[in-house]
């Protein structure tokens, strides 16, 4: 069976050379490799090509029988690496903290610890009928997220 560190010792310099970074990397027990990868920039079809011919041709389907596929997570993946959260910095970004509350809003920075992103509020204000629209600055601290992605505007 393929391993884990052989695909990452093949993929580093490419990723590194390509100036992008592993999202994630699946292999399954029948040798099905998937690798997700992104960059600041995006990735091209002929990006994850490229990659996977490479990728190909540093295996030997003599020795090991495998399947390939190599491609971007997808904008309605949820982050995994910290890469994905600076790449969204100053984008709007939707947040589900484990103890069921949504978030969404402009991430504004990120830390070690967590993140920081600006939400709207709807505030009734003392003597006024009508709501009125806050931004408020949140912290949320990783260990506090369940999952983060992208907010698609259309």
């Amino acid at each position: 069976m393929i391993q884990k560190q052989d695909i990452h010792k093949i993929i580093e310099p490419i990723l590194e050379e390509k100036k992008a970074f592993l999202v994630d990397l699946k292999i399954s027990k029948d040798n099905r490799i998937a690798v997700y990868i992104d960059s600041m920039d995006g990735i091209t079809i002929d990006d994850c090509v490229e990659v996977s011919r490479r990728i190909e041709k540093s295996l030997d389907r003599d020795q090991e029988d495998f399947e390939l596929e190599v491609s971007t997570p997808g904008l309605t993946s949820e982050f995994k690496v910290p890469e994905q959260y600076k790449k969204y910095l100053n984008k709007e970004v939707q947040v589900l903290a484990k103890d069921g509350k949504k978030y969404q809003g402009t991430l504004l920075n990120i830390s070690d610890r967590g993140i920081e992103i600006e939400v709207e509020k709807q505030v009734k204000k003392q003597g006024k009928k009508k709501k009125e629209t806050v931004r408020e600055n949140l912290n949320i601290d990783f260990s506090m997220i369940n999952a983060t992605k992208p907010k698609l505007s259309f």
